[in-house]
C-alpha cells in the first residue's frame, strides 16, 4: 500500500469515528464553549480512531482548570471521580441512549453506549533529574501540552466541536509511515520520564511501528537512567509488551538498545558465543521462538493472552549461560539448566514486584520443562504419568502449551515425532483422569485416618506417613482404604523395627 493510499484510508478511519462519538463528544464541547472554554480530544484517542480503532475511553483536554473541570462533568454525569484532580484530571462515565438505526427490530430508542470520559487541563510540567514523577504545572496552550506527550502519534488534537485537527508535531505523518518518535527530542524525553524508552519498545510491538533512528540512539545513550523508575511501572510495561500480539519487536529492540540489560538482564545473556567448534542452537533465538508458538498456543488455555505462559516461555532456557559445558566431540552441555534458571527467574520476577502467585507459576514450569524428555521415547508408566500430573499441578495446561512450544527443531521428522509423543502423553493423562480424578490426587487416607490407624497424634510421622502413601497411590493407582490400611501398617512396621 502507498503512502497516499495509507493516508487516505487514515482520513477515512477519523471522520467514521469522529462521527460516532460525535453525540457525546459535541455535547461535552458545548458545555465547556458555554462557560468560555476551549476542548479537544487528544492522545491515544485521536491516535485509535486515525486508526479506525477508538474505543468508548475518551481523553480530552482543555484550558479549563480542575475545579471548574469537575464543575462542568457534573451537569452531564452522576458518576464523577476526582482520584487524579491534584494532576489535572477530572473523569465521569456517561451513559447515552441512541437511537436504533434503520433496519433494526423495533422503533424508538436503542442500546445504551457507556462512555469512559477523562478531561485533563493543558500541563506545562518541570522534572527532577532524580525522579521521573513531574512537578505538576497547569499551561495554557495546547501545543505546550502537546509537546510534553511521549510520542507523535500521541500528541494530536482534534478541536470540538469544529472537528479541527491540530498536528504540530508532525504525528499524523509518523502514523501513516508506522514511525515512532518524539514530539521534543528523545533526548530531553527520555531523560524527562526514562519510562517512555519502555514504551517505546511497548508501541513497536503494539503498533507494529518503527522506531526513528534518534529515537534509538536516544534509547541507547540513556538507557541506565531507567534505574529512577520504580519496579512496579517497569514491571507493568514489560507485561502490557509481553501481552501484545507479537512481543518479539520490542523486545528485540530493549536488547538492541540496551534496555534490557538494565530490566530483564537475563534475556540478552541468552545470547551466547558461539564458534566453529562447538555448535549448538541460538537459545536468544530460539526463546523468542518458544515464546511466539506459546503464543499461537493460548487457545489451549482458559485465559489469553495469559502473562505467565509468556513468561515461562520466554524465560525458560535463562539458566543455560551458567550451565554451559563444552563436552568432548563438540557438544555443549546444560545440565541442570532447568533448576537453575528457575532460581534464576524467582529472583528476577520477585525484584521486578511481580504478585507472589505469577512467580511461583512461572518458576515451577521452568522447573518442569525438560520433565517430558526425561521419559524417553514416550513409554510412560502409569507411575509416570502420575506423577507428571502431581508435580505440574494446577499449571498443567500451560505445561503441555510450553513443552510444545519448546519444539523448534527445523528437522521436520523430529518435530512429527515429539509431537506424536507429546499426544500420546496427554492422551494417556486424559485416560488416567477419567480412571483416578488426577486432578485431585491424593492418598486412600487421610491424616485423620492415619492418625487412628497408627494409633499417633498430629506431627510430623503422619507428614512422612501420608508422603508413603502418596508415592504408593502415584506407584500403584488407587488401593482403596483397606488395602492403604494394610501397606500402612507394614510400612511402619519396618519403619520402627
Amino acid at each position: 500500500m502507498s503512502e497516499a493510499e495509507r493516508l487516505t484510508r487514515v482520513q477515512a478511519n477519523a471522520v467514521a469515528e469522529l462521527l460516532r462519538i460525535a453525540p457525546i463528544a459535541d455535547r461535552l464541547a458545548d458545555i465547556f464553549a458555554a462557560t468560555g472554554h476551549t476542548l479537544y480530544l487528544v492522545g491515544g484517542s485521536v491516535r485509535d480512531a486515525l486508526r479506525g480503532q477508538l474505543g468508548h475511553d475518551l481523553d480530552f483536554t482543555t484550558d479549563a482548570r480542575p475545579d471548574d473541570i469537575e464543575r462542568l462533568l457534573r451537569t452531564v454525569s452522576s458518576a464523577v471521580w476526582t482520584i487524579g484532580k491534584e494532576f489535572g484530571t477530572v473523569g465521569c462515565r456517561v451513559d447515552e441512549v441512541g437511537e436504533r438505526t434503520a433496519g433494526s427490530a423495533g422503533a424508538g430508542e436503542g442500546a445504551t453506549e457507556s462512555w469512559v470520559i477523562e478531561v485533563t487541563t493543558f500541563r506545562s510540567d518541570a522534572y527532577r533529574a532524580d525522579t521521573r514523577k513531574p512537578v505538576v504545572k497547569f499551561g495554557d496552550t495546547l501545543e505546550g501540552d502537546l509537546v510534553r506527550r511521549d510520542f507523535t502519534v500521541n500528541a494530536m488534537a482534534v478541536e470540538l466541536p469544529s472537528k479541527r485537527f491540530v498536528d504540530p508535531y508532525g504525528g499524523l505523518a509518523h502514523l501513516t509511515a508506522r514511525v515512532i518518535d518524539t514530539p521534543g527530542t528523545p533526548e530531553q524525553s527520555f531523560s524527562d520520564d526514562p519510562l517512555r524508552m519502555m514504551r517505546a519498545a511497548r508501541f513497536t510491538s503494539q503498533l507494529l511501528f518503527t522506531p526513528a533512528p534518534r529515537v534509538i540512539a536516544a534509547m541507547t545513550q540513556l538507557a541506565d537512567r531507567i534505574s529512577i523508575v520504580s519496579a512496579e511501572r517497569v514491571r507493568d510495561e514489560l507485561s502490557r509488551l509481553l501481552l501484545t500480539p507479537r512481543p518479539r519487536p520490542g523486545l528485540g529492540l530493549m536488547v538492541h538498545t540496551g534496555l534490557a540489560d538494565r530490566v530483564l538482564p537475563e534475556l540478552p545473556a541468552l545470547r551466547l558465543e558461539r564458534d566453529e567448534h562447538h555448535r549448538h542452537k541460538d537459545v536468544y533465538e530460539h526463546s523468542l521462538t518458544v515464546l511466539e508458538q506459546a503464543i499461537e498456543l493460548e487457545d489451549r488455555l482458559p485465559q489469553r493472552p495469559d502473562l505467565v505462559s509468556r513468561l515461562a516461555a520466554l524465560l525458560h532456557d535463562i539458566g543455560k549461560p551458567a550451565t554451559r559445558r563444552f563436552e568432548s566431540r563438540g557438544k555443549v552441555s546444560f545440565h541442570h539448566h532447568d533448576v537453575v534458571g528457575a532460581k534464576l527467574a524467582r529472583k528476577r520476577l520477585s525484584a521486578l514486584r511481580y504478585s507472589a502467585d505469577v512467580v511461583a507459576a512461572v518458576t515451577s514450569l521452568i522447573e518442569l520443562h525438560l520433565r517430558f524428555h526425561g521419559y524417553g521415547d514416550g513409554q510412560w508408566t502409569d507411575a509416570a504419568v502420575r506423577r507428571y500430573v502431581r508435580d505440574a499441578g494446577d499449571q498443567l495446561a500451560r505445561l503441555h502449551v510450553l513443552t510444545r512450544a519448546d519444539c523448534t527443531t527445523r528437522n521436520q521428522a523430529k518435530a512429527d515425532r515429539l509431537r506424536r509423543a507429546y499426544d500420546d502423553l496427554e492422551a494417556r493423562i486424559e485416560e488416567l483422569s477419567a480412571e483416578e480424578e488426577l486432578a485431585a490426587l491424593r492418598p486412600d487416607l487421610d491424616g485423620t485416618q492415619i492418625m487412628a490407624v497408627l494409633g499417633i497424634p498430629p506431627g510430623r510421622e503422619v507428614g512422612e506417613a501420608y508422603r508413603f502413601l502418596l508415592e504408593k497411590r502415584i506407584e500403584d493407582g488407587p488401593l482403596g482404604p483397606d488395602r492403604a490400611e494394610e501397606a500402612l501398617r507394614a510400612w511402619w512396621a519396618n519403619r520402627r523395627g
